[in-house]
């Protein structure tokens, strides 16, 4: 159990340690201005990253069920780590605070979202601290890696159906909900609170993680996945 929460809490402080690092000489010397992004812009690109932590989730799951013992294990710890820190304790609290409160007083389908979406938040948050119990067991039974695999599969098909609605029903419906000055005001203000809790260049650190995290998993190459020649294409 001590080797289960160290490799856990190590996870954790890699993946702060990781978006935070914008304070490194290397970003002081960036001189070029930032470019502003749209507010659902920032929102639905931050969907990209979780939706390849998603991914990375679905390809571990099979793996699981096949063979447990190709899964990295750090990996996936270092994977529902950035889930937390970049989707469930920033992006979600976006959402939560800045655009919920308005859908929910829209006239329309869009405002019976997000009651759904912030329980699957808090769904979401459960799964992810079963991720990180199993994932950090020094030895995955079989039972485990059947456990996890379900887990993984059941997040992953929430969340994409979660995302796809926010992207095409709830962030369309709060923009058009918004006069152009506070739509930009916004965007300003998403920007401001990205900076204040990961430094410049959040989004950016948070893809070059999630890049790392597939590397090592052996995801990184996307050809892998282009779906095979159909031997006949007539039905």
């Amino acid at each position: 159990m001590h080797a289960q929460f160290l490799r856990c809490l190590l996870a954790a402080f890699i993946s702060a340690s990781l978006l935070l690092s914008a304070s490194s000489p290397s970003h002081a010397k960036r001189a070029e201005p930032r470019k502003e992004t749209a507010a659902t812009e920032d929102l639905m690109r931050e969907h990209g990253i979780l939706c390849r932590i998603l991914l990375v989730y679905r390809q571990s799951a099979a793996r699981l069920r096949q063979n447990p013992a190709s899964v990295d294990k750090d990996a996936l710890i270092a994977a529902a780590a950035l889930f937390r820190d970049f989707g469930e304790d920033y992006h979600e609290r976006l959402e939560e605070t800045h655009v919920f409160p308005v859908v929910r007083k829209l006239q329309g389908s869009a405002a019976d979202y997000p009651l759904i979406l912030v329980d699957q938040h808090q769904r979401g948050r459960i799964y992810t601290d079963a991720i990180l119990a199993y994932a950090g067991k020094d030895k995955l039974t079989t039972d485990d890696a059947a456990a996890l695999a379900t887990i993984l599969e059941n997040m992953a098909s929430m969340y994409q159906n979660h995302a796809a609605r926010e992207d095409t029903i709830v962030f369309p419906a709060w923009k058009r909900a918004l006069t152009a000055r506070r739509y930009k005001e916004m965007g300003d203000l998403f920007e401001r609170i990205e900076v204040k809790r990961f430094g410049l260049d959040g989004f950016e650190k948070a893809a070059a993680q999630i890049a790392a995290i597939e590397n090592k998993l052996g995801y990184s190459d996307l050809a892998q996945f282009t779906a095979p020649v159909l031997s006949c294409v007539d039905p």
